[in-house]
């Protein structure tokens, strides 16, 4: 324990800057995140199906972004005006919510938040894989995720209390606009360390130009995307199951205070093995989760249960899926590489949430379920075949 806080505190100032910012971003995105199916449903009578859509279409629009400003990195090696743009758009965005009085506008307001997230992932994501040596890859972006998730244990535990203390969930969507402006202001202080000395004409975006077993980790990260619905509709089970509107947000900060814990230890664990292998098995325990949330009876503690499972995966693989990223990806063509990572995972949610929330609204939220669990399965064969050609090539 004291060697991790050991090499915590060595992390260079950039992971922690940028730790803060991503800290300050997550506390105003996730004090809102778990009352929107309930503000979208009272509102505007959306259910599962057209948030599906809603939610797909916006992180859609953002995986076209990244690819973009990854690209863009690597020809420039600076990622600070992405990264201030990519902040300035979600602190904008998300108080406007409160204003809305049309399903098309909330769409657009969606897409301009996850816009935003989609200017600034690869080029954040390349200059976190640029700051450290390889060995600690997976440190680093465990700790920035331990940032994103005590974000989102801060900023649901204001809301519960802000909704408790008698304000409306108009109210609390409106009061992000306060950490997304000092999100704002900080990112703007910012100091890049000096970028890489490349041949910016060798630098290219096309599927093509990417290395064999990157793609292939690409592949196997696109049909497990496909598994992956919005983690609203966890929200929506638990509310099934029978917690309350303000019990919804608390759900929710425990389930990223123990991620918050979990991120950093277990990605940097994932430094000193096989990544390839850890996702597999951890792909293999997401079928199992999902399979749990359709099949099991649906009562307060066996939701809990599932959401500390869930936490644990989080923990486990956020970081050390980027950090694999990084170990396949050439220097030169990080951002590139980040930006071809989000592209993929951030195209195939589309697909994924709609499919979800038809089969929950058509069939039963069992089947969605279900069927989430067996795609899993078939994108940990496939990554497991990966590991094998790749061993075989050594």
């Amino acid at each position: 324990m004291l060697n991790m806080f050991s090499a915590i505190f060595k992390l260079p100032r950039t992971v922690w800057f940028l730790g803060a910012v991503s800290f300050l971003n997550d506390a105003a995105s996730d004090a809102i995140y778990p009352l929107l199916p309930l503000f979208f449903a009272a509102t505007f009578a959306v259910g599962a199906q057209a948030l599906g859509i809603i939610e797909g279409a916006a992180n859609a629009t953002a995986a076209l972004m990244k690819l973009v400003s990854g690209y863009f990195y690597d020809r420039t090696q600076r990622a600070k005006g992405w990264l201030v743009l990519g902040y300035t758009l979600p602190a904008l965005a998300r108080p406007l919510i409160a204003f809305t009085s049309s399903t098309p506008i909330v769409l657009l307001l969606r897409m301009g938040d996850r816009v935003g997230k989609g200017l600034r992932s690869s080029p954040r994501d390349a200059l976190l894989a640029a700051s450290v040596e390889p060995n600690r890859r997976g440190l680093a972006f465990g700790f920035h995720r331990s940032m994103d998730h005590a974000g989102a244990v801060a900023g649901p535990l204001a809301a519960a209390a802000l909704l408790a203390a008698g304000w409306s969930v108009r109210d609390v969507i409106l009061m992000t606009i306060v950490p997304g402006v000092l999100c704002v202001l900080l990112v703007a202080m910012l100091r890049e360390p000096p970028g890489l000395a490349i041949d910016n004409s060798k630098i290219d975006w096309q599927w093509k130009s990417l290395p064999a077993p990157l793609k292939r980790y690409l592949i196997a990260l696109a049909v497990f995307t496909l598994s992956n619905a919005s983690n609203m509709f966890l929200l929506l089970r638990a509310k099934e199951t029978g917690f309350t509107d303000a019990q919804i947000p608390l759900l929710w900060a425990g389930f990223s205070a123990l991620a918050m814990v979990l991120s950093t230890p277990l990605s940097a664990w994932s430094d000193g093995m096989n990544r390839s292998r850890m996702l597999c098995f951890a792909w293999v325990i997401y079928a199992v989760l999902f399979a749990a949330f359709g099949l099991l009876p649906q009562t307060l503690a066996t939701t809990i249960a599932l959401f500390v499972g869930y936490a644990i995966f989080i923990a486990a693989t956020e970081g050390a899926e980027k950090a694999m990223i990084a170990e396949l990806a050439p220097k030169a063509q990080l951002g590139t590489a980040f930006g071809w990572f989000h592209l993929v995972s951030g195209l195939m949610l589309l697909p994924a949430s709609a499919m979800f929330g038809w089969l929950w609204t058509r069939v039963n939220p069992t089947s969605a379920f279900m069927a989430s669990a067996v795609i899993s399965l078939v994108a940990a064969a496939l990554l497991w075949r990966t590991v094998g050609d790749r061993e075989s090539t050594v």
